[in-house]
This record gives C-alpha cells, structure tokens and sequence, in this order.
C-alpha cells in the first residue's frame, strides 16, 4: 500500500528523476503537494482537484506508450510518463483519493463500454451512498457526474482493492469475489509495491 511517508521520500523522487527525468520529477512533486493539501478539503473537492490533476496528463494508448496492447500503470508509472490511458487515469484517482482519506468501499474502478466510441472505457466511481448511483470520474469528460446521467457508458464490471463486482446496473451489481482475478490489477499492485519500497 502507498503511505504517505513513502510518497514523499527523497528515494521516491531520486527513482522518478532517473527513471523518467526532471519534468517527471516535477509532476511527482505537483502530486505531494497536491496530497499534502487535502486536509483543508471536503471529499467533493478531493474529487474534483484529483479528478483535473489527472486529467491533465497526455492521453496516448497503452501500445503507443508501453509498446503492450494492455498496461495498466502504477501512479508512479503514469506521472513518470506524462501519459495514461482510461486505466491509469482510473487507478491514479483510485490511490490518489485513497491516499487523501476517501473510504476504499466507496470507489471502484469500473469497466465500462464507452458506446458513442464502441470501445472499452475505464472511470472510477464514487459511491458518496452505499448501493447509491455513483459519481463518475473520467478523462473523457471533465465534469463529475452521476452515473444515471452518463447514457453514452455501458457498465460491465468494476473492482478495487477489496473485491469484484458485476455490474448489472449504474449501482453496485451483484459481488463476484475478490479483485486480485484480475491478472493486470495482481501485476500491477506488484510493481506499486515494490515502486514504493515496500
């Protein structure tokens, strides 16, 4: 798990700086501060400053900045880059608001079928009720809406660190088992762990 000791290690920004550069470096001390400041915040400003930090970074696909057809990236991986796609834009708001002192059992990332693009699409949900509509975070929009208000996505299935859910409606769905049946979350939460040193 990401601590906040760890974020703000003189080692975490000596990893970033030789692994991705100073630019990368700057973007890593934006997030700090960024983490740093939440304590003045309600969770509806966590949200949306989480939600615009990273909707700032480059879209580009995981073939294009992996050389993979699918990557999900580590926060570290995706603000070293300057680059996501849907995924890491979801799992960086994931961690970030995770990090700030937003429940866990109140976001998921979810899995979505964006239908005006006929694609697969990933946004991260926030459920401010339990079995409520959630807010949806997305990089293809910038406004934080509900999910009732989003016709243009398709829900399919969403997780985060606690379990899998099958989405059978814009609410919660019915509870498939635990997240780590996802291979890309498994591999990924490996390389966060050992990112951050632990």
């Amino acid at each position: 798990m990401v601590t906040a000791g760890s974020l703000f290690s003189v080692e975490m920004m000596q990893w970033v700086r030789a692994n991705y550069g100073d630019q990368a470096a700057g973007r890593l001390q934006a997030w700090q501060e960024l983490i740093a400041r939440q304590q003045a915040m309600s969770e509806s400003e966590k949200l949306d400053r989480v939600n615009r930090f990273f909707n700032r970074l480059h879209y580009r696909s995981d073939l294009s900045i992996w050389g993979r057809s699918d990557y999900w990236a580590t926060p570290l991986e995706a603000l070293g880059k300057g680059e996501a796609d849907c995924e890491d834009y979801s799992i960086a708001k994931y961690f970030t608001l995770r990090e700030m002192g937003v429940a866990e059992e109140r976001m998921r990332i979810m899995y979505v079928k964006a239908l005006d693009l006929d694609q697969a699409h990933m946004v991260l949900a926030y459920y401010a009720d339990e079995g409520g509509v959630p807010l949806l975070l997305d990089n293809l929009k910038a406004d934080i809406v509900p999910a009732d208000k989003r016709r243009d996505l398709e829900p399919v299935y969403s997780f985060n660190g606690e379990g899998l859910w099958l989405a059978k409606q814009r609410g919660n769905g019915e509870r498939l088992g635990s997240s780590s049946r996802l291979s890309l979350w498994r591999e990924m939460r490996q390389r966060m762990s050992m990112q951050v040193g632990g």
